[in-house]
C-alpha cells in the first residue's frame, strides 16, 4: 500500500508540473501574437502605397517570394540542433540616394520588408522582419549585391531542442541577385537570425535561400 501511494503521490507531481510547465510555455505568446499582425499589416502597408506616396523619392521597388533552408555545416557557430525553414513574401523599396563609381558600380539605400513562417522541429511560427540596408548595382553584369541589417518579431522561439530566445530577433543579410528579361530577378541569400544572447543564452539560425521577384520603376 505505501508503494502505491508513492507512486500515486509521483504520477500527481508530474502530471501537474506538465501543466505547469505548459501554462509558463504558452504564457510567454499571447502579447506578441496580438503585436504581430499590427506589425505585419504595417509593413504591408507601407511596401504596397509606396508607389503613390513616395513617387517622388523611390527610385524602384519589387515584390517576391523566398524560401530555404538551415546546413549544419553552412552557418555561424555553434550551428543549430534542428533543422528549420523559412517561406517569404517579401517587398523592397530603393531611395535614389546614392553614388555611383567610375567602375559603374551603383550603390543606393535599399529598405526591407517581408512576412513568413518559420518551421523546426514540427513546430511552426510567424515571422515579421524590417531591416535597411545598401544594394550595389552593375547594369553591364544585370547583377545586384545587397546587404543589410535590422529586426524581427516571431510569435514562437521554442522549437523542439533549440530556444531561440525571445519574440524579438536581430536580422542580418548579405545576398546577389541576377536580372532577367521581364524586370523578373532571381537571388540568393545568406540569412542571419539571433537575440546576440539578450534574452540568456540561447542559438540562432542561419538560412540559405532562394527568392524570386518582380521590380519596377517608379519614375
Amino acid at each position: 500500500m505505501k508503494i502505491q501511494q508513492s507512486t500515486f503521490h509521483s504520477d500527481e507531481r508530474s502530471l501537474y508540473g506538465y501543466h505547469l510547465s505548459s501554462h509558463r510555455h504558452n504564457q510567454r505568446k499571447p502579447s506578441v501574437l496580438r503585436t504581430l499582425p499590427i506589425v505585419v499589416l504595417v509593413t504591408c502597408v507601407l511596401l504596397m502605397s509606396s508607389r503613390g506616396l513616395w513617387a517622388q523619392t523611390i527610385d524602384t521597388m519589387g515584390v517576391g517570394i523566398r524560401g530555404g533552408m538551415n546546413f549544419q555545416d553552412a552557418g555561424l557557430p555553434p550551428g543549430e540542433k534542428e533543422d528549420f525553414e523559412q517561406f517569404d513574401v517579401f517587398g523592397f523599396i530603393d531611395v535614389p540616394v546614392g553614388w555611383e563609381s567610375p567602375s559603374g558600380w551603383n550603390t543606393h539605400w535599399r529598405l526591407n520588408g517581408s512576412a513568413g513562417v518559420l518551421r523546426g522541429a514540427g513546430d511552426i511560427g510567424f515571422i515579421t522582419e524590417i531591416t535597411p540596408g545598401l544594394a550595389f548595382t552593375k547594369h553591364d553584369w544585370n547583377m545586384t549585391l545587397d546587404v543589410g541589417a535590422g529586426g524581427a518579431l516571431i510569435s514562437d522561439w521554442k522549437f523542439g531542442r533549440q530556444d531561440i530566445g525571445g519574440p524579438f530577433q536581430f536580422i542580418a543579410h548579405g545576398g546577389v541577385s541576377f536580372h532577367l528579361p521581364g524586370n523578373v530577378t532571381v537571388g540568393y541569400r545568406f540569412h542571419h537570425m539571433s537575440d546576440a544572447t539578450i534574452y540568456g543564452p540561447s542559438r540562432g539560425v542561419d538560412f540559405h535561400m532562394i527568392e524570386f521577384s518582380y521590380h519596377f520603376e517608379t519614375g
